[in-house]
């Protein structure tokens, strides 16, 4: 039986692409959910600059397993666009996942 996958991705931009960035997270946002997430969510550390988490649902951890290595393809023509964003490129783009405990 498959159980859905609550994800988080976190990461730290570079200062002189926030701009830029933060213009393509909706583009980035809707294609994850085109992808099959849900329940997404945007965040921005109020305690650490730079610093941002991105939360949702995978139905199940292949699912997971997939948008994790679309994330990370720099030549994705949606995704691959936070290569030049990102402190260190897709490289660190840190992602986890989470199965719910009863």
């Amino acid at each position: 039986m498959n159980q859905s996958i609550r994800v988080f991705i976190e990461y730290k931009i570079q200062a002189d692409a926030k701009v830029s960035y933060e213009a393509n997270m909706p583009t980035i946002l809707n294609e994850l959910a085109q992808e099959g997430a849900t329940s997404i969510e945007w965040f921005e550390a109020c305690d650490q600059p730079l610093l941002y988490v991105e939360m949702f649902v995978a139905s199940s951890f292949s699912h997971y397993q997939r948008l994790k290595e679309l994330r990370q393809i720099k030549t994705h023509t949606v995704f691959g666009a936070l290569e030049d964003s990102i402190d260190g490129g897709l490289d660190k783009l840190h992602c986890w996942a989470f199965a719910k405990k009863k």
